[in-house]
């Protein structure tokens, strides 16, 4: 059937959903193959069939195979030809063999992929979804199931079926497919009950159900604005929106002006909320330490998984501090001398002071910029430790860290996840304060990385007998995760803390060293400033290339990436070498734009698979964007496509080796990673670092924002933009303070 002409009135059309071609999550608009019916007169003829036409437009939770009637009009592309604009549809349950053939062999019922679901529907034809639904037993007597598997597809079917009557009654809250997904998870057949009288429930019980998705269920269903329900959910919405920002504990006068403008409610609602909460141990209150009688509004609170882990670390600094050494005796002088004779130099006066901190102390801190020796000291005190026998153990939050740790020491490291061990069924690790670790000595390496949770985690299963160092650099941005755990311990006073100043590396010849240092001190000046990419100098460590606007900005990184680095540097595989990291995510020079930019351009070739708003082809490098336990795939990590399944929704992706499917509910924990964030990108190294700063980024231009982003190239940084930008985020030292209560914590243990 010819699709009329561009110019016809507004028409309908009835028929299957063959094929999504592409489809944005986020607004559900869609481009698809769609097979429309016959007209009656040919409908007699088996063989007929009608010709594909194209359709366009928002069809949220429509799967391939469908019955779709659709209302719009047809329109020409340019490009593409006529098209059928989407103004509003229905959709139905195929009805068709051909249609139910489809549907079932999507792979959207897990258990049934296309040859069980062609065997299914020779076997009961038209009769297939009643089956299904009415008389499950008689699927045994389809060859090759049996009574594990009918119950095993009656369960699935269910759970679609479940899935599909959701969100027809959720669609128009603005719910997406990956999330009716979850709530079907996590809720069950009563999902949609619990939805009706509980709405609020969602937001708390599951992680990517948002306080505004809920809000806005109950609200259409006549909850008040003024609701005790509401209030309360959107009090711990505010703790937890305050926590993303990386607060562990927020002041209950500011929480209530705070949560009354995201509600849009009376303080005076909340403030009674606040009472009933801290009652119901929702939230914990902290007076302030000293206070006879405290201001009302005065008190600190924090969401309980935050005030139990800051605790945690609490406890073990003082357990630590109290108990013994189980060190063999080490004289720290003689052994100071040993690891310069080993190392075949002496080392700096803060260097020595660090390696006897460490040996003496059962937890130190070593501090300090890159190229001022914190790497000479670790391999001196690894080796100390060995030739003593001592247990070691050696980790980093990130994979990358962990890699670089082991590499520059020469002992075996790992992630701290990894260390710790997850126990997906306990829902906690391994390792912990009744089962620590058997260690004498732990190094953790990029410790300004670590949140409150991972740190209290880490701690609590050292052993009492054992040394804990932690090294990082405090002049990086703060953990992702909620807290300031290494600037707070250092600034409790109570902890022996070496800050190393002086550059040795590359006898401070490094440009990427010196830089950083520079912009600590707040020196914006900048070398040379290069007019284009071709007068990048090529021996130079760090070179910033000036652009004139966004666009330019955006062209001299394609530029830089597609022909400079592997032409003139011979970097042969810029998708694994190449690290583009944005200060935002949005915009012109954002990541978003620069990934669909480098994607085009590295790896154009090869069907991929639709989803959040991105296309998936095997070869893209994706990053993890929340903490899999499961899988131990971790937020940060990044891995490579390696095979996509654009039927059944899902992606097969290589992580450090290991290979993992993500199912559509996963596909949102995954982004393209050609660009990054410069916030993801802590405790990593690349070999060439290129860094897109413009005045456009003015919301973030922040002095150990830019600092972080230079210190993570290993070989080569390349700053493109406008040289005021850089300016611009050297002279701001301003980074937003974080409200947390460890030193509270810390120091009552101290006087108690």
């Amino acid at each position: 059937m010819p699709p009329p002409p561009p110019n016809s009135s507004a028409s309908t059309l009835t028929g299957v959903l063959e094929r999504i071609i592409f489809l944005n999550e986020e607004n559900h608009y869609t481009i698809a193959e769609f097979r429309p019916d016959l007209p009656p007169a040919q409908r007699a003829d088996a063989k007929a069939r009608a010709e594909l036409v194209t359709i366009v437009g928002a069809l949220p939770s429509v799967e391939c195979g469908e019955t779709l009637h659709l209302t719009g009009e047809w329109t020409r592309h340019a490009q593409h030809g006529a098209q059928f604009k989407i103004a509003a549809f229905k959709s139905e349950l195929p009805a068709s063999v051909y249609g139910i053939r489809k549907y079932l062999g999507s792979g959207l019922v897990p258990g049934i992929g296309k040859v069980y679901a062609n065997k299914i529907v020779d076997a009961f034809g038209t009769e297939t979804f009643r089956i299904l639904s009415e008389e499950s037993g008689r699927l045994r007597d389809v060859e090759g199931i049996g009574k594990k598997r009918a119950t095993a597809i009656k369960q699935a079917w269910d759970a679609k079926r479940t899935e599909r009557e959701l969100y027809i009654f959720l669609q128009t809250y603005g719910v997406t497919p990956s999330q009716c997904l979850k709530l079907v998870k996590h809720f069950g057949p009563g999902a949609k009950q619990i939805l009706t009288t509980e709405p609020y429930r969602a937001a708390r019980e599951i992680d990517g159900i948002g306080f505004k998705t809920a809000d806005r269920i109950a609200i259409n269903l006549g909850f008040a604005n003024d609701a005790p329900p509401r209030l309360d959910a959107g009090l711990i919405y505010a703790m937890e929106t305050l926590q993303e920002d990386g607060h562990t504990a927020y002041r209950e006068a500011d929480l209530v002006d705070y949560a009354a403008g995201l509600l849009e409610t009376d303080s005076r609602f909340l403030e009674a909320r606040i009472a009933a909460l801290v009652e119901n141990r929702s939230l914990v209150r902290h007076w302030p330490a000293g206070v006879a009688d405290p201001l009302p509004g005065s008190g600190l609170l924090q969401l309980p998984h935050n005030d139990r882990a800051e605790q945690k670390i609490a406890a073990t600094v003082s357990r630590l501090a109290r108990v013994v050494s189980g060190l063999p005796p080490i004289k720290a002088d003689a052994a100071v001398e040993w690891a310069e004779k080993k190392a075949g130099f002496a080392f700096a006066a803060l260097q020595r002071t660090a390696l006897k901190h460490a040996l003496t102390n059962k937890i130190s801190i070593l501090t300090g910029g890159p190229g001022t020796g914190k790497t000479t000291i670790l391999r001196a005190l690894v080796d100390i430790l060995k030739a003593k026998k001592v247990r070691v153990h050696l980790a980093a939050p990130t994979g990358r860290a962990a890699q670089r740790l082991a590499e520059t020491t020469g002992g075996f490291a790992s992630t701290i996840h990894r260390l710790l061990g997850y126990d997906a069924a306990a829902g906690g690790f391994l390792a912990n304060d009744d089962k620590p670790l058997a260690t004498d000595f732990m190094i953790v390496d990029e410790a300004s990385m670590l949140d409150t949770r991972l740190a209290a985690a880490l701690v609590q299963a050292v052993p009492s007998r054992a040394h804990l160092l932690l090294v990082g650099d405090t002049d990086q941005l703060p953990s992702v995760g909620a807290g300031n755990v290494l600037k707070d311990l250092i600034l409790t006073e109570q902890i022996p803390t070496t800050r190393l100043s002086v550059i040795f590396r590359q006898q401070g010849q490094s440009q990427i060293v010196t830089t950083a240092h520079a912009i600590n001190a707040g020196d914006p000046t900048l070398g040379a400033v290069l007019p284009d990419v071709a007068s990048a100098q090529v021996w130079a460590d760090l070179n910033f290339i000036a652009a004139t606007d966004t666009e330019d900005c955006v062209r001299k990184v394609l530029q830089l990436v597609t022909e400079f680095i592997p032409q003139k540097l011979k970097w042969p595989h810029p998708i694994d070498d190449v690290q583009v990291l944005a200060p935002m995510h949005k915009g012109v020079a954002g990541v978003g734009n620069f990934n669909a930019q480098l994607q085009a351009a590295l790896n154009p070739h090869g069907r991929g698979l639709r989803a959040a708003g991105a296309e998936y082809r095997p070869g893209d490098k994706v990053i993890q964007l929340r903490n899999n336990y499961d899988k131990s795939v971790f937020n940060g990590d990044i891995g490579t496509v390696v095979g996509v399944d654009s039927e059944a929704g899902a992606l097969e992706a290589d992580f450090d080796g290991t290979r993992h499917t993500f199912d559509r509910g996963e596909l949102g924990d995954l982004a393209l990673a050609y660009a990054i964030s410069i916030h993801k990108s802590q405790g990593s190294e690349y070999p060439v670092v290129i860094v897109p700063l413009l005045k456009a980024h003015f919301m973030m231009l922040q002095r150990n924002l830019i600092y972080t982003a230079i210190t993570r190239g290993k070989k080569k940084v390349f700053l493109v933009g406008e040289p005021a930008a850089y300016a611009m985020a050297v002279r701001n030292a301003e980074s937003k303070t974080r409200c947390t209560h460890l030193r509270e914590k810390i120091a009552a243990l101290k006087n108690s």
